[in-house]
């Protein structure tokens, strides 16, 4: 991809490449593109703040953990402003979820879940803008420094934003295609909250719990919201896990969203803890 690239969209091919669009949005294009229901979006490529920036000084400030030092320096970043404007109006506008990607998370060797920062409902043109700013800030938090400086390299700058349509979703959760606590892979774990997903990460709300065979056949329920999903539901999604398993050939932690009906898949990795 050529340095001038500065947005690129999920249905093209550079986006399914990791270092370009980080772990998350490389595997939000790679289901795209296998027909999978991902809301649209475009990616912000790992280059683009580098290319902002005093990269030089940022690398610096790194290896010397100035976790402030390197926020101050990054949110003076505002070259591609205008791009990302003509690219979240071609998306068409209305509320988006800004979401950090970085080249090295969601890897077999460490997950950087939840190690930078995630926006839902942004709604503004300006408010885009500043997240995405935000969303390169957060990798250079105290907490993502100290991480970086055991599982990687404080040098690794390589930072991508996902710009995606928000679902609104009446029900959302996570399946994990292998049980990550029995390891059976002839079951599944699938975790349901009415809502937002992000309650349920956040530890706000406790999830139902369904334990599934690989058809979506429900074994085992602890239902704290009285049933969340419906049978049809857990083998829709069921079945949708296998497939991601299938395709991306190790077992995945899949966060989806159901709205009007539809599951919508918003990402997928691979289970860390097996």
């Amino acid at each position: 991809m050529g340095a001038g690239r500065n947005i690129v969209w999920f249905a093209e091919p550079e986006c399914r490449d990791v270092s370009v669009a980080g772990g998350k949005g490389a595997s939000l294009a790679n289901m795209a593109a296998e027909g999978l229901p991902v809301p649209g979006g475009f990616v912000i490529p790992s280059h683009v703040m580098e290319s902002s920036l005093d990269v030089e000084r940022l690398r610096s400030l790194a290896r010397e953990r100035d976790h402030k030092g390197c926020q101050l320096l990054v949110q003076a970043a505002d070259g591609v402003r205008d791009e990302i404007l003509a690219a979240y109006r071609e998306l068409g506008g209305g509320k988006v979820a800004v979401r950090s990607s970085a080249c090295a998370e969601d890897s077999e060797a460490a997950s950087y879940a939840g190690q930078q920062e995630t926006f839902l409902n942004v709604s503004s043109e300006d408010e885009v803008c500043e997240r995405v700013v935000e969303c390169w800030m957060s990798f250079f938090s105290e907490r993502a420094l100290f991480y970086r400086s055991e599982k990687g390299s404080l040098d690794d700058l390589r930072m991508a934003v996902v710009v995606q349509r928000m679902v609104d979703a009446e029900k959302a959760g996570v399946v994990f295609s292998v049980h990550p606590v029995t390891k059976r892979r002839d079951r599944m774990l699938i975790e349901a909250v009415y809502g937002l997903g992000e309650q349920m990460v956040s530890g706000e709300v406790t999830p139902d719990h369904y334990v599934v065979d690989r058809k979506g056949v429900s074994k085992k329920e602890n239902l704290v919201h009285g049933g969340v999903l419906t049978p049809e539901e857990l083998v829709d999604l069921a079945t949708l896990a296998d497939r991601l398993e299938k395709h991306f050939g190790r077992p995945q932690d899949i966060e989806w969203a159901i709205a009007a009906g539809s599951v919508h898949l918003l990402q997928s990795r691979p289970v860390t803890t097996l």
